[in-house]
């Protein structure tokens, strides 16, 4: 019996389709553009079955249209009916499909004609599978309309929060800083769209918070006026729900990318911890104020063992999904106020501060057991790694010295058999 744990919950994708070509293809694409693990059925029952075996553990699934078994669409709905979100993949498309796929709720319809369309589903699985973490603020004095906006969006796993006028916005957004996108309506009582979208570009920039106007249709003049107010864009009532998603989706990404922009010159592209020199540049901050104040302050050097043989073995791909696993890992096993950051290849540096010897060994053990224990997926194959570290609490003459002096820790813990850790004080 196998003894690998389950996956996590919400992590995977299900790929419907009798064309195993179509669904391999996927399965890689998924992989490589939005980092998520698929499972595959090709009919109605291998669906059935896989629901029934545990179907939180799906954020998405993409489903054909046509199955030898389900020529009417009865794997859309039973997908739906575990509140899973789909995305609807057909050969052609004519008028009566878009109909038929707008009263079952889905995510959107896509031909399979290309390896574009491929790649089309591709993004559309990364940015649910993103959405997770984006919120937005509905802010309609129409409960109604509010609540097919908020409907519209959940169904996109968007995190939604309501608001009946304008001052009830202003007050959401003091306490919640959050919000990413703002949907408001013009006419409101209390404070209307354009008052609002004022207010907030006083404190929020285009380039931070994105704002999308709503204007009765035949209005051009006051869609004119909310975008010259700083609404990033606007949509006219009554839309179509493709024109809407749309939308929602390009201003998003274009407040992402701004942030991407900005982070470049911080982030590693690979992992999106901290690159070394802005390790550097905020550690020596860490440094001169654990000096000043007399304050602990650890540096750890870590790299993942024998990592050359899993890029000889598995591929450079594998690899890079190693190196993210563990920079994941990793994020999630320091505090916040640690600074952690990729200092080249399959090395990370780590600064903790305030910290004493019996706490950093824990810390040190909790990090090197978590990734020892936790495979890492990669296509068909389940990879186990693990991780060397030294550290030091000596603070020396420099930061640089710290850390040379912690990567001769790291250099005994690879002598003593790889898997462990060394704290200086053991090496003396």
């Amino acid at each position: 019996m196998s003894t690998d744990p389950p996956p996590a919950e919400g992590e995977r994708v299900l790929l419907v389709d009798d064309s195993q070509a179509i669904s391999r293809l996927l399965r890689a694409r998924c992989q490589e553009l939005a980092g998520v693990e698929s499972e595959m059925a090709g009919s109605l029952a291998e669906t059935r079955a896989l629901l029934a075996s545990g179907a939180r553990r799906f954020f998405v699934a993409v489903v054909d249209l046509n199955l030898p078994d389900s020529r009417e669409g009865e794997a859309i709905d039973l997908v739906r009916a575990h509140d899973i979100p789909v995305i609807v993949l057909t050969a052609h498309y004519d008028e009566a499909i878009r109909a038929r796929m707008l009263t079952k709720e889905v995510v959107d319809y896509l031909l399979k004609s290309s390896l574009h369309e491929i790649d089309h589903v591709a993004t559309l699985v990364r940015r649910i599978h993103r959405n997770r973490d984006v919120k937005v603020l509905v802010v309609d004095d129409s409960g109604s309309f509010r609540a097919y906006l908020v409907r519209l969006l959940e169904l996109h796993r968007l995190q939604v929060i309501e608001a009946a006028n304008g001052r009830e916005a202003l007050a959401v957004m003091q306490s919640d800083p959050g919000v990413d996108l703002v949907i408001t309506d013009y006419n409101m009582p209390e404070m209307d769209g354009l008052a609002l979208i004022g207010a907030l570009r006083q404190r929020h920039p285009r380039s931070e918070l994105a704002i999308i106007g709503l204007s009765e249709h035949g209005t051009q003049a006051l869609s004119a006026r909310l975008l010259k107010n700083g609404a990033n864009d606007c949509i006219a009532k009554p839309f179509l729900v493709e024109e809407f998603y749309c939308r929602v989706i390009q201003n998003i990404e274009q407040i992402e990318l701004v942030r991407t922009i900005r982070d470049s010159a911080v982030r590693d592209y690979l992992t999106g911890l901290y690159n070394r020199r802005h390790f550097f540049e905020t550690g020596e901050t860490l440094y001169a104020g654990a000096k000043r104040r007399q304050i602990t302050l650890a540096a750890v050097m870590l790299d993942i063992d024998h990592f050359k043989r899993v890029n000889d073995t598995y591929g450079h791909l594998a690899g890079d999904r190693v190196i993210k696993q563990v920079a994941s890992l990793l994020a999630c096993g320091v505090r916040q106020a640690d600074l952690l950051g990729r200092y080249g290849g399959e090395e990370f540096c780590i600064l903790l501060t305030g910290i004493d010897q019996s706490s950093l060994a824990m810390t040190l053990e909790r990090l090197r057991s978590t990734v020892a224990s936790t495979p890492i997926e990669h296509e068909d194959q389940s990879l186990s790694v693990t991780i060397s570290l030294g550290a030091t609490l000596a603070l020396g003459d420099s930061l640089q010295a710290m850390i040379n002096r912690a990567d001769a820790c790291l250099y005994h813990a690879k002598q003593g058999g790889r898997n462990r850790f060394v704290i200086d004080d053991s090496v003396e």
